[in-house]
């Protein structure tokens, strides 16, 4: 029987094993059982599915999930944590445990992830490919957006707990403050919706902010559609001057190549107002912009659109 891990639980279990929660990675647990279940019931966990499970902790999300049948890759950097997850699923099938940095940089996700995550589908091939987790802090905007843009991974769905300022950016609307570039590529690509909002206390140790549940649903015929390191550069790039209108933006962006008053005549014929800011534009105005600057200037646009976007977003605080 899978056991379910109360704060008294993790706290016994970690004096036995003389261990502690670790700040540095983001280590808070979450001890309300019934959230535990909301996650696995948003998600749909199933035996046809697989499950990329980062920051597992003591592997009370793995093992519920794995009692769901779901084949699960769970990713846990610290050691210990790591160890943990494998003694929690060590009389449930279908799960590998990688104590492994999910991310190899900020645009990329560790070559052992993606080759592990890579044969699972292979060797199980019509299995749903689905990102479940509660997810430490400081790796969410880079997990999720690696996932999500991977030219080698197609997501059915991701549901995650996350910080709920970053909940807030993800499903922002136009012209809102926390509207920003994360805010555009997430929604250029998915459906995104707040599941819940979740107090400290569902947490131990206490995080000092809100929490949130999010679920993404991916569109795929968009991810097939557009060039997501162009678009992404060039929505980064008009974001960066928020506070400027779209005319002066683009005109000091390609400086040689255009005037202001040519930026004008531009955005008109593409149904744009030049002296509306990038945050007043909604998402389909914004793709429909960076398709366009592709087409006029080609690789001239984006001098790093050959490479993987690194997944900052300007409203993002350290």
């Amino acid at each position: 029987m899978t056991v379910r891990q109360t704060r008294s639980y993790l706290q016994q279990l970690f004096a036995r094993n003389g261990i502690a929660p670790r700040h540095r990675l983001g280590q808070n647990f979450l001890i309300d059982l019934n959230i535990h279940d909301l996650i696995v019931e948003t998600a749909a966990v199933s035996p046809d599915d697989l499950i990329l499970e980062v920051g597992t902790g003591a592997g009370a999300l793995t093992a519920l999930m794995a009692g769901k049948g779901a084949a699960i890759v769970a990713v846990e950097l610290d050691p210990a944590m790591a160890r943990l997850t494998r003694e929690a699923v060590a009389e449930l099938p279908r799960v590998q445990v990688l104590n492994i940095d999910a991310l190899a940089s900020k645009s990329a996700l560790a070559p052992e992830l993606l080759a592990t995550l890579r044969a699972a589908l292979q060797s199980q091939p019509g299995l749903a490919f689905k990102l479940v987790a509660n997810l430490p802090y400081y790796v969410a905007t880079p997990i999720i957006a690696n996932v999500l843009t991977s030219p080698e991974l197609s997501p059915a769905l991701i549901v995650v707990t996350i910080q709920r300022e970053l909940a807030d950016r993800m499903t922002a609307p136009p012209s809102s403050p926390a509207y920003g570039s994360l805010s555009v590529l997430v929604q250029a690509l998915a459906e995104v919706s707040l599941v819940r909002i979740l107090p400290p206390s569902v947490f131990w140790p206490r995080p000092k902010v809100e929490s949130a549940i999010v679920s993404i649903r991916p569109d795929p015929s968009q991810k097939r559609t557009m060039d997501i390191a162009w678009f992404h550069e060039v929505i980064r790039k008009v974001f960066l001057h928020r506070r400027q209108n779209l005319r002066r933006v683009l005109a000091g962006l390609w400086p040689e190549e255009w005037t202001k008053s040519e930026v004008d005549l531009y955005l008109q014929s593409l149904g744009i107002d030049g002296r509306l800011r990038a945050e007043a534009l909604e998402v389909r105005q914004l793709q429909s912009l960076a398709l366009a600057l592709k087409k006029r200037f080609g690789d001239g646009a984006a001098r790093t659109s050959r490479n993987r976007p690194d997944f900052e977003d300007e409203n993002a605080k350290t």
